[in-house]
C-alpha cells in the first residue's frame, strides 16, 4: 500500500502564497508521477501539476502556469506545489495522488492509483 499525506493548506488573502506538501510512504516504486488535483465545491476535480519521477518533468494546468510550481525532495519523500498569486478562485481542497509506471505525464485523474486525505485551501478576496 502507499499512503499519501497533504499539508499546508490555509486561510490567505488574495495575491499571498503557500506551499503544499505531500507525503508519500509505503511500498515504492521505480517510476511514477505525483500529481495534484483540487476540487471546489459543486465543480468537478481539476487537474493542477504534476511531476515524474523518471526525469523530473513537469506539467501544469493553464490555470495556474506561471503562478504555482511543483517540486520534490527525493531524500525526504515529499513532494510541494508552491502556490503565489494567489486568487480566490484557487479556493478548493487540493489533493495529491500517485501513478504508478506512467505512460508520459499528465493529469487524468483515473489513471492515479492512490489519493491522499485532501488539504483546503481558502483564498479571501
Amino acid at each position: 500500500e502507499v499512503q499519501l499525506v497533504e499539508s499546508g493548506g490555509n486561510l490567505v488573502q488574495s495575491g499571498g502564497s503557500l506551499r503544499l506538501s505531500c507525503e508519500v510512504s509505503g511500498r515504492t516504486f521505480d517510476d511514477y508521477a505525483i500529481g495534484w488535483f483540487r476540487q471546489a465545491p459543486g465543480e468537478a476535480p481539476e487537474g493542477v501539476s504534476c511531476i515524474s519521477s523518471h526525469d523530473g518533468s513537469t506539467y501544469y494546468a493553464d490555470s495556474v502556469k506561471g503562478r504555482f510550481t511543483i517540486s520534490s525532495d527525493n531524500a525526504k519523500n515529499t513532494v510541494y506545489l508552491q502556490m503565489n498569486s494567489l486568487k480566490p478562485e484557487d479556493t478548493a481542497i487540493y489533493y495529491c495522488a500517485v501513478e504508478i509506471s506512467p505512460i508520459g505525464i499528465g493529469l487524468t485523474a483515473a489513471l492515479y492509483d492512490y489519493w491522499g486525505q485532501g488539504t483546503q485551501v481558502t483564498v479571501s478576496s
